[in-house]
C-alpha cells in the first residue's frame, strides 16, 4: 500500500489532533486510500521540537521548516501554525512540489490567500483547508437530504459560533487577539466555520450587512510562546497589551440562489463551550444541528404525518455518511477527533485518485474574500455586494 510521507508544521494542540487522525484514519478507512507516516515535525525551538516528535509519533524533528518543505522525502505540508505564517510556508510548498493541507482560516484576508491559491495551481498540487466540521457525519446528512431535495428549495439559513473562553477580561493575550497575526477575531477563528457551512449546504454568498465588536479592548500579556486559551492571569501587576480584532460578529446574507439568513460569532458567551449550530429551512422542510450534540441532526419535513409533525433526531451511524468507516452503532459517539480523521482520510483519497479535495485553497480565499467584506460593512454601517470581490483564479 502506498505511504505518503508527511512533514507537519507547527506541534501544539492542533497538531496533536492532525497527528491523532494520522494515526488512527487507516484504522477506521481500511483499506486506506494511503498510509500516512508521520515523517518530521516542525517546532520553534529544538526542545519543543523533540518533545512534539515524541508526544506526536513523529520519526524525526527540526526546527527549519524550509528545509523540511525541501526535502525530498516529504509528499505532504500540514501547516497548524498562527495564521501570518501560512502563506509563506503553503507558497514555498508548492513550490517544492509538495500537497498542502492547512489549518483555517486560509490567509490573513483575501489577498493573501489569492496569492496562496495561484501558487497551489500553479504548481499542480492537491491542497486542503480544514475546515473539519462539516466532516462531522450530521452535517453530511444535511448536506444529503438538501442534494436530495427532501427540505425542497431553501429559504433561511440560521448559523451561529458561541463561546466563552475569552469571555473572561483577565483571559492573557493569545495571539488570537491581535490582528498582526489573526488577521481578525471571532470571525476568522469561529466565524469562518460557520461561513463554511452556509457555503457548503445553501450556496454562495453574494451579500453582507454586519456589526462587530470588540467587548475586551485589552488583556495581560501572556508570557512563552504557548497559546494559552481559556486561561486566567489573576494578578492584578501583570502588564496589559490592546485587543485590535473583533470579539464579536453579526452579519444578515443573502445567497446567489434567493435565500436568505445570518451568521453570529462570539468568544464572549458565557455558558457557552463550542456551540456551532445551523438551522435550515426550505419549501418542504427544516434541518438543525447542534456541535454540542453531533451524533444528531434534528429534521422536520413538510409531508410527515399531521399527528407526528414536528423536529425529531436522526442519530448517526452506519447507514449515514462516513459511517460503514466509524462506529457500528447509532449515537455511540462522534467526537472532535473523528473529524479530523475523517478530513485526512478524503485528502489521502484525493491524492492518490488525482481529484480535487474539498474545501480546498479556493474555497479557504472565497472564505477570506467573503470575511473581509464583512469586516467592511462593519465599517460602513452599509449591505455590501461580493460579486465585484471574487477574483477570478484558473
Amino acid at each position: 500500500m502506498k505511504k505518503l510521507n508527511v512533514g507537519m508544521i507547527g506541534g501544539g494542540f492542533m497538531g496533536k489532533a492532525h497527528a491523532l487522525a494520522y494515526a488512527a484514519m487507516p484504522m477506521f478507512f481500511w483499506p486506506a486510500p494511503a498510509i500516512p507516516h508521520r515523517h518530521t515535525v516542525v517546532d520553534v525551538n529544538e526542545k519543543l521540537a523533540k518533545e512534539a516528535a515524541e508526544k506526536l509519533g513523529f520519526e524525526n524533528y527540526s526546527t527549519d521548516w524550509r528545509a523540511v518543505v525541501n526535502d525530498p522525502g516529504i509528499d505532504v505540508i500540514d501547516i497548524v501554525t498562527p495564521n501570518n505564517t501560512h502563506a509563506e510556508i503553503a507558497i514555498a510548498a508548492a513550490k517544492a512540489g509538495k500537497h498542502i493541507i492547512s489549518e483555517k482560516p486560509l490567509a490573513l484576508g483575501a489577498e493573501e490567500a489569492k496569492t496562496m491559491l495561484e501558487a497551489v495551481q500553479a504548481a499542480g498540487v492537491k491542497h486542503a483547508v480544514a475546515f473539519n466540521y462539516r466532516r462531522t457525519p450530521a452535517v453530511a446528512l444535511a448536506k444529503k437530504y438538501i442534494e436530495e431535495g427532501r427540505i425542497g428549495k431553501i429559504l433561511s439559513f440560521r448559523g451561529t459560533y458561541l463561546q466563552d473562553w475569552s469571555a473572561d477580561p483577565n483571559s492573557p493575550l493569545s495571539w488570537r487577539f491581535q490582528k498582526k497575526i489573526a488577521g481578525s477575531g471571532a470571525l476568522g477563528d469561529i466565524g469562518t466555520h460557520v461561513v463554511d457551512f452556509a457555503r457548503y449546504l445553501v450556496g454562495e454568498i453574494t451579500d453582507v450587512n454586519a456589526v462587530t465588536k470588540t467587548w475586551i479592548p485589552e488583556r495581560p500579556i501572556q508570557s512563552g510562546g504557548a497559546d494559552k486559551l481559556g486561561t486566567v492571569k489573576s494578578d492584578a501587576d501583570v502588564p496589559k497589551g490592546a485587543v485590535d480584532v473583533d470579539d464579536e460578529v453579526i452579519t444578515l446574507i443573502k445567497f446567489d440562489n434567493g435565500a436568505i439568513g445570518s451568521i453570529e460569532a462570539t468568544r464572549n458567551a458565557w455558558g457557552r463551550n463550542n456551540f456551532l449550530t445551523f438551522e435550515i429551512h426550505g419549501e418542504k422542510g427544516s434541518l438543525y444541528f447542534n456541535y454540542e450534540r453531533r451524533d444528531e441532526l434534528q429534521v422536520c419535513f413538510a409531508d410527515d404525518p399531521s399527528d407526528a409533525k414536528g423536529f425529531r433526531t436522526v442519530y448517526t451511524g452506519p447507514a449515514t455518511p462516513y459511517g460503514e468507516g466509524l462506529w457500528p452503532i447509532p449515537a455511540l459517539g462522534i467526537g472532535y477527533g473523528e473529524t479530523k480523521i475523517i478530513e485526512t482520510y478524503d485528502f489521502f483519497k484525493a491524492i492518490v485518485e488525482d481529484t480535487q479535495a474539498s474545501p480546498n485553497f479556493n474555497d479557504g480565499y472565497r472564505i477570506e474574500v467573503i470575511a473581509d467584506r464583512i469586516l467592511e460593512s462593519a465599517k460602513t454601517g452599509q449591505w455590501v455586494n461580493l460579486n465585484k470581490s471574487v477574483a477570478t483564479v484558473k
